[in-house]
Protein backbone atom coordinates (compact mmCIF):
# COMPACT_ATOMS: atom_id res chain seq x y z
CA UNK A 1 0.00 0.00 0.00
CA UNK A 2 1.06 3.49 -0.88
CA UNK A 3 1.08 6.33 2.19
CA UNK A 4 1.13 9.76 0.79
CA UNK A 5 1.38 13.32 2.41
CA UNK A 6 -0.08 16.43 0.96
CA UNK A 7 3.64 18.40 0.17
CA UNK A 8 3.16 22.01 0.33
CA UNK A 9 4.10 24.46 -2.40
CA UNK A 10 7.19 24.69 -1.14
CA UNK A 11 8.24 21.37 -1.00
CA UNK A 12 6.63 21.25 -4.75
CA UNK A 13 9.02 24.31 -5.45
CA UNK A 14 12.36 22.13 -4.27
CA UNK A 15 11.15 18.89 -6.27
CA UNK A 16 11.00 20.96 -9.22
CA UNK A 17 14.79 22.29 -9.09
CA UNK A 18 16.10 18.75 -7.94
CA UNK A 19 14.74 17.85 -11.21
CA UNK A 20 16.95 20.46 -13.18
CA UNK A 21 19.89 19.77 -15.05
CA UNK A 22 23.34 20.26 -14.20
CA UNK A 23 24.41 22.65 -16.42
CA UNK A 24 22.81 23.73 -19.92
CA UNK A 25 24.26 21.48 -23.07
CA UNK A 26 24.83 24.45 -24.71
CA UNK A 27 24.70 28.42 -23.60
CA UNK A 28 24.52 30.80 -25.78
CA UNK A 29 27.56 33.60 -25.20
CA UNK A 30 27.18 36.25 -27.47
CA UNK A 31 30.28 36.98 -29.63
CA UNK A 32 32.02 40.11 -30.85
CA UNK A 33 30.58 40.09 -34.40
CA UNK A 34 31.10 42.67 -37.25
CA UNK A 35 27.88 44.24 -36.09
CA UNK A 36 28.49 44.64 -32.94
CA UNK A 37 31.94 45.99 -33.57
CA UNK A 38 30.82 48.75 -36.03
CA UNK A 39 28.24 49.70 -33.22
CA UNK A 40 30.73 49.93 -30.50
CA UNK A 41 32.59 51.99 -32.84
CA UNK A 42 29.47 54.56 -33.05
CA UNK A 43 28.94 54.89 -30.03
CA UNK A 44 32.40 55.75 -28.46
CA UNK A 45 32.33 58.16 -31.36
CA UNK A 46 29.25 59.70 -30.18
CA UNK A 47 30.41 59.38 -26.74
CA UNK A 48 33.47 61.86 -27.88
CA UNK A 49 31.41 64.06 -29.81
CA UNK A 50 29.66 64.80 -26.60
CA UNK A 51 32.58 65.43 -24.61
CA UNK A 52 34.10 67.82 -27.48
CA UNK A 53 30.55 69.61 -27.58
CA UNK A 54 30.70 70.58 -24.04
CA UNK A 55 34.28 71.05 -23.93
CA UNK A 56 34.01 73.95 -26.31
CA UNK A 57 30.93 75.20 -24.64
CA UNK A 58 28.91 74.62 -27.93
CA UNK A 59 25.07 75.23 -28.58
CA UNK A 60 24.99 71.93 -27.01
CA UNK A 61 26.18 73.51 -23.49
CA UNK A 62 23.89 76.49 -24.37
CA UNK A 63 20.66 74.01 -24.67
CA UNK A 64 21.42 72.79 -21.19
CA UNK A 65 20.80 76.28 -19.62
CA UNK A 66 17.82 76.95 -21.51
CA UNK A 67 16.76 73.41 -19.99
CA UNK A 68 17.91 74.48 -16.25
CA UNK A 69 16.05 77.65 -16.47
CA UNK A 70 12.97 76.27 -17.70
CA UNK A 71 12.73 74.55 -14.54
CA UNK A 72 10.43 71.31 -15.52
CA UNK A 73 9.81 70.11 -11.95
CA UNK A 74 8.02 73.51 -11.81
CA UNK A 75 6.44 72.96 -15.37
CA UNK A 76 4.95 69.79 -14.22
CA UNK A 77 4.82 69.61 -10.53
CA UNK A 78 1.81 66.83 -10.05
CA UNK A 79 4.30 64.23 -11.24
CA UNK A 80 7.10 64.85 -9.00
CA UNK A 81 6.52 62.44 -6.21
CA UNK A 82 6.34 59.88 -8.80
CA UNK A 83 9.13 60.53 -10.39
CA UNK A 84 11.19 60.68 -6.85
CA UNK A 85 10.45 57.14 -6.51
CA UNK A 86 11.19 56.15 -10.29
CA UNK A 87 14.49 57.30 -10.26
CA UNK A 88 15.72 54.94 -7.65
CA UNK A 89 16.04 52.10 -10.83
CA UNK A 90 19.30 54.14 -11.87
CA UNK A 91 20.32 54.08 -8.33
CA UNK A 92 23.48 51.61 -8.13
CA UNK A 93 22.86 50.07 -4.87
CA UNK A 94 18.76 49.12 -4.97
CA UNK A 95 19.45 47.96 -8.40
CA UNK A 96 22.54 45.73 -7.81
CA UNK A 97 20.87 44.16 -5.56
CA UNK A 98 17.97 43.64 -7.32
CA UNK A 99 19.49 42.58 -10.75
CA UNK A 100 21.87 40.04 -8.43
CA UNK A 101 18.93 38.11 -6.57
CA UNK A 102 17.63 37.33 -9.73
CA UNK A 103 20.90 36.03 -11.85
CA UNK A 104 21.77 34.27 -8.31
CA UNK A 105 18.64 32.23 -8.43
CA UNK A 106 18.97 31.53 -12.26
CA UNK A 107 23.31 30.60 -11.40
CA UNK A 108 22.23 28.20 -8.49
CA UNK A 109 19.03 26.78 -10.98
CA UNK A 110 21.59 25.96 -13.64
CA UNK A 111 24.76 25.17 -11.47
CA UNK A 112 26.79 27.71 -13.42
CA UNK A 113 28.47 31.26 -12.15
CA UNK A 114 28.23 33.25 -15.29
CA UNK A 115 25.29 35.19 -14.79
CA UNK A 116 26.95 36.68 -11.75
CA UNK A 117 30.43 36.88 -13.20
CA UNK A 118 28.87 38.62 -16.18
CA UNK A 119 26.70 41.13 -13.55
CA UNK A 120 30.08 41.63 -11.60
CA UNK A 121 32.68 42.60 -14.67
CA UNK A 122 29.49 45.11 -15.96
CA UNK A 123 29.53 46.87 -12.45
CA UNK A 124 33.60 46.64 -12.56
CA UNK A 125 33.67 48.61 -15.82
CA UNK A 126 30.81 50.96 -15.21
CA UNK A 127 32.99 51.87 -11.91
CA UNK A 128 36.26 52.10 -13.77
CA UNK A 129 34.66 53.93 -17.13
CA UNK A 130 32.18 56.28 -15.49
CA UNK A 131 34.03 56.98 -11.98
CA UNK A 132 37.49 57.89 -13.92
CA UNK A 133 35.47 60.59 -16.82
CA UNK A 134 33.56 61.95 -14.05
CA UNK A 135 36.81 62.78 -11.22
CA UNK A 136 38.53 63.79 -14.94
CA UNK A 137 36.52 66.13 -16.27
CA UNK A 138 35.38 67.64 -13.08
CA UNK A 139 31.90 68.93 -13.90
CA UNK A 140 29.31 70.77 -11.36
CA UNK A 141 25.50 70.28 -11.73
CA UNK A 142 23.03 72.46 -12.50
CA UNK A 143 21.92 72.94 -8.64
CA UNK A 144 26.23 74.56 -8.52
CA UNK A 145 26.64 76.08 -11.18
CA UNK A 146 28.79 79.69 -11.10
CA UNK A 147 28.55 81.34 -14.59
CA UNK A 148 25.77 80.94 -16.56
CA UNK A 149 26.02 79.38 -19.85
CA UNK A 150 29.55 78.15 -18.95
CA UNK A 151 30.29 74.32 -19.13
CA UNK A 152 31.51 74.11 -15.64
CA UNK A 153 33.92 71.47 -16.19
CA UNK A 154 36.91 71.27 -14.18
CA UNK A 155 35.68 72.82 -11.21
CA UNK A 156 35.72 69.52 -9.19
CA UNK A 157 32.29 68.41 -9.86
CA UNK A 158 31.95 64.76 -10.42
CA UNK A 159 28.17 64.74 -12.60
CA UNK A 160 29.34 64.48 -16.09
CA UNK A 161 28.88 61.59 -17.41
CA UNK A 162 25.37 60.45 -15.25
CA UNK A 163 25.93 58.13 -12.93
CA UNK A 164 22.32 57.20 -13.18
CA UNK A 165 22.11 57.25 -16.59
CA UNK A 166 24.66 54.74 -17.17
CA UNK A 167 23.98 52.31 -14.14
CA UNK A 168 20.27 52.04 -15.47
CA UNK A 169 21.27 51.20 -18.95
CA UNK A 170 24.08 48.65 -17.29
CA UNK A 171 22.16 46.97 -14.41
CA UNK A 172 18.75 46.46 -16.88
CA UNK A 173 20.28 45.72 -19.98
CA UNK A 174 22.52 42.89 -18.81
CA UNK A 175 19.49 41.34 -18.11
CA UNK A 176 18.17 41.01 -21.93
CA UNK A 177 22.77 39.75 -22.65
CA UNK A 178 21.66 36.77 -20.26
CA UNK A 179 18.56 36.18 -21.99
CA UNK A 180 18.05 32.09 -22.76
CA UNK A 181 15.97 33.00 -26.10
CA UNK A 182 16.01 35.64 -28.65
CA UNK A 183 12.23 36.60 -28.26
CA UNK A 184 13.24 37.24 -24.64
CA UNK A 185 16.43 39.25 -25.64
CA UNK A 186 14.40 41.65 -27.36
CA UNK A 187 11.46 42.12 -24.74
CA UNK A 188 13.99 42.84 -22.17
CA UNK A 189 15.91 44.94 -24.49
CA UNK A 190 13.31 47.06 -25.20
CA UNK A 191 12.11 47.42 -21.25
CA UNK A 192 15.40 48.40 -20.23
CA UNK A 193 16.10 51.04 -22.89
CA UNK A 194 12.73 52.30 -21.77
CA UNK A 195 13.63 52.23 -18.20
CA UNK A 196 17.36 53.73 -19.01
CA UNK A 197 15.73 56.48 -20.96
CA UNK A 198 13.13 57.27 -18.45
CA UNK A 199 15.16 57.62 -15.38
CA UNK A 200 17.95 59.99 -17.83
CA UNK A 201 14.97 62.06 -18.36
CA UNK A 202 13.80 62.12 -14.44
CA UNK A 203 17.34 63.47 -13.66
CA UNK A 204 17.11 66.69 -16.33
CA UNK A 205 13.30 66.81 -14.47
CA UNK A 206 14.58 66.95 -10.95
CA UNK A 207 17.45 69.21 -12.10
CA UNK A 208 20.39 67.39 -10.63
CA UNK A 209 22.08 66.81 -14.15
CA UNK A 210 22.43 68.60 -17.57
CA UNK A 211 21.27 67.32 -20.35
CA UNK A 212 24.05 66.39 -21.97
CA UNK A 213 25.29 64.13 -18.92
CA UNK A 214 22.12 61.96 -19.57
CA UNK A 215 22.90 61.69 -23.58
CA UNK A 216 27.01 60.98 -21.99
CA UNK A 217 25.51 58.39 -19.55
CA UNK A 218 23.62 56.79 -22.42
CA UNK A 219 26.80 56.26 -24.31
CA UNK A 220 28.85 55.48 -21.33
CA UNK A 221 26.12 52.45 -20.20
CA UNK A 222 26.11 51.03 -24.09
CA UNK A 223 29.69 51.19 -24.73
CA UNK A 224 30.00 48.51 -21.43
CA UNK A 225 27.29 46.32 -22.92
CA UNK A 226 28.63 46.31 -26.25
CA UNK A 227 32.25 45.37 -24.98
CA UNK A 228 31.10 42.45 -22.81
CA UNK A 229 31.68 39.69 -25.33
CA UNK A 230 35.41 40.78 -25.23
CA UNK A 231 35.00 39.74 -21.55
CA UNK A 232 33.76 36.39 -21.68
CA UNK A 233 37.14 34.48 -22.60
CA UNK A 234 37.71 36.04 -18.70
CA UNK A 235 34.53 35.48 -17.04
CA UNK A 236 35.27 31.59 -18.23
CA UNK A 237 38.59 31.56 -16.66
CA UNK A 238 37.01 32.95 -13.60
CA UNK A 239 33.96 29.93 -13.55
CA UNK A 240 36.95 27.43 -14.49
CA UNK A 241 38.92 28.58 -11.24
CA UNK A 242 36.16 28.89 -8.94
CA UNK A 243 35.23 25.50 -9.28
CA UNK A 244 38.61 24.25 -9.40
CA UNK A 245 39.38 25.61 -6.12
CA UNK A 246 35.70 23.91 -5.28
CA UNK A 247 37.03 20.83 -5.97
CA UNK A 248 40.48 21.33 -4.17
CA UNK A 249 38.70 22.83 -0.97
CA UNK A 250 36.62 19.51 -1.01
CA UNK A 251 39.59 16.93 -1.60
CA UNK A 252 41.52 18.35 1.32
CA UNK A 253 42.06 15.33 3.88
CA UNK A 254 39.46 16.26 6.62
CA UNK A 255 37.11 18.12 4.95
CA UNK A 256 33.66 16.63 4.83
CA UNK A 257 32.19 15.32 1.82
CA UNK A 258 29.03 16.96 0.48
CA UNK A 259 25.91 15.22 2.31
CA UNK A 260 23.77 13.22 -1.03
CA UNK A 261 20.80 15.52 -1.90
CA UNK A 262 17.30 14.08 -0.40
CA UNK A 263 15.19 12.35 -1.84
CA UNK A 264 12.07 14.63 -2.12
CA UNK A 265 9.33 14.05 0.99
CA UNK A 266 7.06 11.14 0.66
CA UNK A 267 8.55 9.31 -2.13
CA UNK A 268 8.04 5.66 -2.38
CA UNK A 269 10.94 3.43 -1.21
CA UNK A 270 11.61 0.47 -2.91
CA UNK A 271 11.51 -2.65 -0.81
CA UNK A 272 13.11 -5.05 -1.92
CA UNK A 273 14.67 -8.86 -0.71
CA UNK A 274 18.32 -8.94 0.68
CA UNK A 275 20.25 -11.12 -1.77
CA UNK A 276 21.45 -14.24 -0.09
CA UNK A 277 24.52 -15.16 0.82
CA UNK A 278 27.27 -17.36 -0.82
CA UNK A 279 27.17 -20.80 0.25
CA UNK A 280 23.62 -20.38 1.17
CA UNK A 281 20.39 -22.26 -0.07
CA UNK A 282 18.01 -19.69 -0.65
CA UNK A 283 14.36 -21.15 0.80
CA UNK A 284 11.94 -22.54 -0.97
CA UNK A 285 9.12 -19.72 -1.86
CA UNK A 286 5.53 -21.30 -0.17
CA UNK A 287 3.78 -19.11 -2.71
CA UNK A 288 6.52 -19.83 -5.72
CA UNK A 289 3.92 -20.99 -7.77
CA UNK A 290 1.56 -17.58 -7.67
CA UNK A 291 1.92 -14.78 -10.15
CA UNK A 292 5.04 -12.56 -9.72
CA UNK A 293 3.82 -9.44 -8.25
CA UNK A 294 5.09 -6.09 -8.70
CA UNK A 295 8.04 -4.23 -6.38
CA UNK A 296 6.04 -2.94 -3.54
CA UNK A 297 6.57 0.96 -2.69
CA UNK A 298 6.38 1.52 0.68
CA UNK A 299 6.41 5.66 1.98
CA UNK A 300 9.02 6.22 4.35
CA UNK A 301 8.54 5.50 8.05
CA UNK A 302 6.78 3.21 10.44
CA UNK A 303 4.75 0.79 8.65
CA UNK A 304 2.07 -1.63 10.33
CA UNK A 305 1.10 -5.09 9.42
CA UNK A 306 -1.38 -5.65 6.75
CA UNK A 307 -4.00 -6.80 9.23
CA UNK A 308 -3.92 -4.25 11.03
CA UNK A 309 -4.19 -1.28 8.19
CA UNK A 310 -7.57 0.53 7.68
CA UNK A 311 -8.11 1.44 4.38
CA UNK A 312 -8.13 5.06 3.49
CA UNK A 313 -9.18 6.78 0.73
CA UNK A 314 -6.53 8.41 -0.98
CA UNK A 315 -6.27 12.18 -1.27
CA UNK A 316 -8.03 14.00 -4.14
CA UNK A 317 -9.99 10.68 -4.97
CA UNK A 318 -13.76 11.08 -6.26
CA UNK A 319 -14.24 7.99 -4.72
CA UNK A 320 -16.27 8.19 -1.31
CA UNK A 321 -14.86 6.24 1.88
CA UNK A 322 -17.13 3.60 3.10
CA UNK A 323 -17.30 2.51 6.60
CA UNK A 324 -18.11 -1.11 5.55
CA UNK A 325 -14.41 -1.32 4.00
CA UNK A 326 -12.64 -1.81 7.00
CA UNK A 327 -14.84 -4.74 8.47
CA UNK A 328 -14.36 -6.26 5.13
CA UNK A 329 -10.65 -5.59 5.47
CA UNK A 330 -9.83 -7.45 9.07
CA UNK A 331 -12.23 -10.36 7.97
CA UNK A 332 -10.41 -11.07 5.25
CA UNK A 333 -7.36 -10.91 6.59
CA UNK A 334 -8.15 -12.90 9.60
CA UNK A 335 -9.19 -16.16 7.32
CA UNK A 336 -6.14 -18.34 7.34
CA UNK A 337 -4.27 -19.15 4.16
CA UNK A 338 -4.57 -22.31 2.48
CA UNK A 339 -1.91 -23.49 0.23
CA UNK A 340 -2.22 -23.18 -3.28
Amino acid sequence: MRTERNLTRLDRVFARLDREPERPAHIDVPKMSRHRVVLFAATLAFYLAIVWAVAITSWLVRFDWQVMFFRPYQQWPEIHAFLDYYVVLGQRGPTAVMVAAWLGWRSWRQHTLRPLLTLGASLLLLNITVGAAKLGMGRLGPHYAITIGSNEMGLGGDIFPSGHTANAVVTWGILAYLASTPRARRWLSALSAVTSLGVGLTTVYLGTHWLSDVLLGWAAGLLILLALPWCEPLIARAEAWIFALRDILRSRPGATAPAPAPSPVGAPVMATRPAPVDGDVPARDPVASRPTRAPVHLAPGPHTARSERTPVTPVGSRRPPHADRARGATAVSARPLTGG
